[in-house]
C-alpha cells in the first residue's frame, strides 16, 4: 500500500509535458503544428526580411536613393500620418476595395453556383468569362473613365474588373467539386434544386469559397494603385503617384508597405474567423 504513492508520483514526474510550440509539425510533411509556433515563425521571417533589406543599403548593394532603410521608411511613414492626413487617404482606399470587392462577391457567388449546377449556364457564361479575364485590366482604364467618369464609380470599376470574372470561375469550381452523392441524397429526401442549392451546395462549398474569397480579395488590393492613379485626388495609390514626381522614395516604400500591413490584417482577420466557424475542418 506504502508503495502506490511513490509510483503515483514517479508517473506524474516522468510524464512528458506538452509545449505550445511544436515545431516538429511544421518540418513534417503536411503536418500539423500550433498557432503560437505559426506566430513565432512569422515573426522571425519578417524579422529577417527587415534584416536582409537592411543589410542590402547598408553594404551599398542597392543605392539608399532608390532603397531607403527601413527606419527612414517607418518616419516617413510616421510623418504622413502625423502631418499629411494620411489616415484618410488610406480610409478612402479600404472603402473602394471593400466596396468592389463586396459588389464583386454579391454577383460572382450566385452565378458561379449557376455555372457549376447548371451545364447550359457554364455553356453560356463561361466562354465569356474566360474571354474578359484575359484583358489586361490597365489597357481598360480609359474605356472605363469614358464610361464611368472620373469619379468613384471608375475607380469602383476597376477595382471590379480585376476581381469579378476571376472570382466567379473560382466559385464555378468549388460547386463542380460538391460530390454527386450529396446532391443525389437531396434528390432522395425530396428536396427541390432550391434547397439543394442553398442546403447542401451551398454550405459544402462554404470553406473553400472563404479561401478564395482571401485570394481575390488579395487581387482586389493589387488594382488599387492602377484604379488611383488616373484622374484621382485621394487614396493610397494616388499619394504614392504624387510623392513619384518629387522622388520621395521613403514616402512611396511607406505608402506600400501601408497597402502590404491593410492586406495581411484583412487576410489574418478572414483566416481567423474561417477558422472558428468552420471548427470541424
Amino acid at each position: 500500500m506504502s508503495e502506490n504513492p511513490t509510483s503515483g508520483s514517479q508517473v506524474s514526474t516522468d510524464s512528458p509535458r506538452k509545449s505550445n510550440l511544436n515545431f516538429r509539425g511544421l518540418l513534417a510533411y503536411r503536418g500539423t503544428s500550433t498557432a503560437s509556433a505559426e506566430l513565432l515563425m512569422a515573426v522571425c521571417a519578417f524579422c529577417g526580411f527587415f534584416l536582409v533589406w537592411y543589410a542590402i543599403v547598408a553594404f551599398g548593394i542597392v543605392p539608399e536613393r532608390f532603397l531607403p532603410f527601413p527606419d527612414a521608411v517607418v518616419k516617413a511613414l510616421w510623418g504622413m500620418f502625423a502631418t499629411n492626413n494620411f489616415i484618410e487617404d488610406v480610409g478612402i482606399s479600404i472603402t473602394r476595395v471593400w466596396g468592389a470587392f463586396i459588389l464583386s462577391v454579391i454577383m460572382a457567388v450566385p452565378i458561379g453556383i449557376w455555372m457549376g449546377s447548371y451545364r447550359v449556364v457554364g455553356a453560356i457564361i463561361e466562354p465569356i468569362v474566360d474571354f474578359i479575364r484575359y484583358l489586361p485590366v490597365p489597357a481598360l482604364v480609359p474605356l472605363l473613365i469614358i464610361w464611368f467618369g472620373i469619379g468613384e464609380s471608375s475607380k469602383v470599376a476597376v477595382l471590379w474588373m480585376g476581381t469579378f470574372f476571376q472570382l466567379v470561375l473560382l466559385i464555378a469550381d468549388d460547386s463542380k467539386r460538391i460530390p454527386r452523392e450529396y446532391i443525389e441524397i437531396g434528390y432522395t429526401l425530396g428536396a427541390r434544386p432550391s434547397q439543394i442549392t442553398k442546403d447542401i451546395v451551398f454550405r459544402s462549398m462554404m470553406p473553400n469559397m472563404v479561401d478564395n474569397l482571401r485570394i481575390t480579395l488579395g487581387w482586389c488590393w493589387t488594382w488599387i494603385i492602377v484604379a488611383e492613379i488616373v484622374a484621382s485626388k485621394s487614396g493610397i495609390g494616388h499619394v504614392i503617384w504624387s510623392m513619384r514626381r518629387f522622388l520621395k522614395t521613403p514616402e512611396i516604400m511607406a505608402g506600400i508597405l501601408t497597402v502590404g500591413v491593410i492586406g495581411l490584417v484583412s487576410d489574418q482577420i478572414i483566416r481567423i474567423l474561417a477558422r472558428r466557424i468552420f471548427r470541424y475542418l
